[in-house]
């Protein structure tokens, strides 16, 4: 077994889609209409993120996140500062020796940046 795809309902597949392509760097991989819904998918270096669109304007996000792995975070960080998102929290080095940040998606979602080595 393994895994096959995250999913996010988002307010905006649009924004979602630009934001995850331009910020992320994932790639669009399929379209599949679902039960006359739109889902997208898309790819980044094989793991694929399900957006569809959220049907209800109400819930909250929880503290489940989307965590991607670098090579070097601060050189990430100021990356995307140049892009105009900041951290919501942290750079954080862990115990382990690992370094963290975390920052909102296009629709709050929590998305994880972490350096392992």
């Amino acid at each position: 077994m393994r895994i096959h795809h995250y999913a996010l309902e988002v307010a905006n597949l649009a924004a979602s889609i630009t934001f995850y392509k331009s910020i992320i760097g994932f790639q669009e991989s399929s379209k599949v209409l679902f039960q006359g819904e739109e889902i997208f998918f898309l790819d980044l270096d094989g793991f694929k993120l399900e957006l569809l669109k959220k049907q209800t304007k109400q819930g909250l996000q929880s503290n489940v996140h989307l965590c991607f792995e670098v090579d070097h975070l601060e050189r990430k960080i100021e990356e995307l500062k140049i892009l105009n998102l900041h951290p919501i929290e942290g750079p954080y080095h862990l115990e382990t020796g690992w370094k963290t940040v975390f920052y909102n998606g296009p629709d709050n979602e929590i998305i994880e940046i972490l350096q392992t080595k």
